[in-house]
């Protein structure tokens, strides 16, 4: 892939905000950016440059990253969700017309390159509804009736196109991954290979994190989702996993990633017990590198997220293990810590910038991250449906749920966990479009379209993984 060279200075959002007659940006006392009672003036709002990861040794994929200052301006906006999508939502603060525009991105000839990831969307109906998918062509045939094509998009489901991932950096990405899953950490056996390779993670990471500076970077958050992939195969789901005894397993998985304090005497067993099975040895060795670029602030929100991630394991296992199926809210609620929201979350690690800490922690923000890590889960619930059909015994997805506990048919469940989906969106997109109004700090705009991306991506993965999933024929 060719050098694309630096990315052109672009003047920052706070400065393209006032230039065009928007509001002036918050006073140090909004909620929404925090309160820091012991500066004058405005808070000061770094954004940490990690120390650059070595250079790839075999293939040269690096991208510049842009010299925008400590706040990160030079980078290109990326739109939080569509205009047309954010007023579909009854929530939406509208913000004012240079907001809009910084949201959207920049425009003009030579710019496209500058967008992270979605490409333009036609104002075309979803095939369910009025809801737009963003995803069907001027050209597109009508809806008609019969199973979906393979690699087609859920009709109805709103979501964002992308385009297809670079595939230098997919090569790359591909290549290491599987030395280090098979040869460094031994996570997957020969037999397994197949499964591995039609995860297709690389193609995965790198649509999902379409601002990483470096082939290095990306491996981060590749290496983190195999090896959340290996604990969840090994211990839960598909290879040798169980409801009976999940808690032991995962708390001990979990001393690989926040690690154990202990007497000097029963040290020894424990750090070599790290190494005593696959999941394990994938967790300590994805968890070594994220550190090494990782700020201690960074790693810490990481935990955390994982450790709301097991807390989810947990109660799913309790429902399977008494054969229950729980109600609709319980499932939901379930889902909000059973889901992909330690990729997003790490979006500023492999972005080599940070999200600062107290900036992070705020309500406005955590709640733009819940709700998209939320929707991110139905797009899996929705794109799995037919593959967790197929398994044996019974997996919880929401369809599933809704037809059990609202008595409605396979078809009206899934229509209905669609319509859920879409409203997590509109809310994500609203909520984040609120935030980026009250707190347009370049650090704040940066991560809160990387996480845009990594939903966008999130949904391209699932669409076009044929290999894993495909669209049950009601639609």
């Amino acid at each position: 892939m060719s050098d694309p060279g630096p990315t052109p200075r672009q003047p920052s959002p706070l400065a393209a905000a006032g230039s065009a007659g928007a509001d002036s940006p918050p006073d140090s006392r909004s909620p929404a950016c925090g309160t820091r009672p012991t500066l004058p003036g405005p808070p000061s709002l770094p954004v940490s440059r990690a120390v650059p990861l070595p250079a790839p040794s075999a293939v040269p994929v690096e991208v510049p990253v842009p010299d925008g200052g400590p706040g990160g301006e030079a980078l290109a906006p990326h739109a939080v969700g569509s205009v047309a999508g954010l007023e579909s939502a009854a929530s939406v603060r509208r913000p004012g017309v240079a907001l809009e525009r910084i949201l959207r991105g920049p425009a003009g000839l030579g710019t496209a390159g500058l967008h992270l990831g979605r490409v333009p969307e036609p104002a075309t109906a979803g095939r369910t509804g009025a809801e737009p998918t963003g995803a069907e062509s001027p050209d597109a045939e009508p809806a008609v009736p019969g199973a979906p094509r393979a690699g087609e998009a859920i009709p109805g489901l709103y979501h964002h196109p992308v385009p297809d991932p670079d595939p230098v950096r997919v090569a790359e990405v591909s290549r290491r991954i599987k030395m280090w899953a098979v040869d460094e950490v031994r996570a997957y056996p020969p037999e397994w290979e197949d499964q591995f390779d039609g995860f297709s993670v690389g193609r995965y990471m790198v649509a999902c994190h379409p601002d990483a500076p470096t082939v290095d970077h990306l491996m981060i958050a590749t290496r983190l989702m195999v090896a959340e992939n290996a604990v969840d195969d090994c211990y839960c789901e598909d290879h040798g996993g169980s409801p009976i005894g999940l808690g032991s397993r995962l708390l001990l998985a979990h001393t690989a990633l926040d690690p154990l304090h202990t007497a000097q005497e029963y040290e020894p067993p424990w750090s070599e017990s790290l190494a005593s099975d696959a999941p394990r040895r994938a967790y300590h060795s994805a968890m070594e590198y994220f550190r090494r670029q990782a700020t201690p602030s960074q790693a810490d929100r990481f935990r955390h997220d994982m450790g709301r991630l097991h807390l989810g394991y947990l109660a799913e296992a309790a429902w399977t293990q008494a054969d229950e199926v729980p109600e609709v809210w319980e499932y939901l609620a379930m889902r909000q810590f059973n889901n992909f929201r330690p990729c997003p979350t790490i979006t500023d690690t492999v972005g080599g910038y940070e999200l600062p800490a107290d900036l992070h922690a705020q309500p406005a923000m955590q709640r733009v991250i819940a709700l998209g890590s939320n929707a991110t889960t139905i797009v899996n619930d929705l794109y799995s449906y037919t593959k967790e059909l197929k398994s044996p015994g019974r997996h919880l997805n929401l369809p599933v749920v809704i037809a059990e506990r609202e008595g409605l048919s396979e078809r009206e469940a899934y229509l209905k966990a669609i319509e859920v989906h879409n409203e997590l969106m509109h809310g994500f997109e609203a909520e984040a479009t609120a935030l980026a109004a009250a707190c347009p700090a370049p650090a704040v705009l940066r991560f809160l379209r990387g996480v845009a991306a990594w939903v966008d991506g999130n949904h391209y993965w699932h669409q076009t993984n044929t290999y894993r999933y495909s669209l049950p024929d009601f639609l």
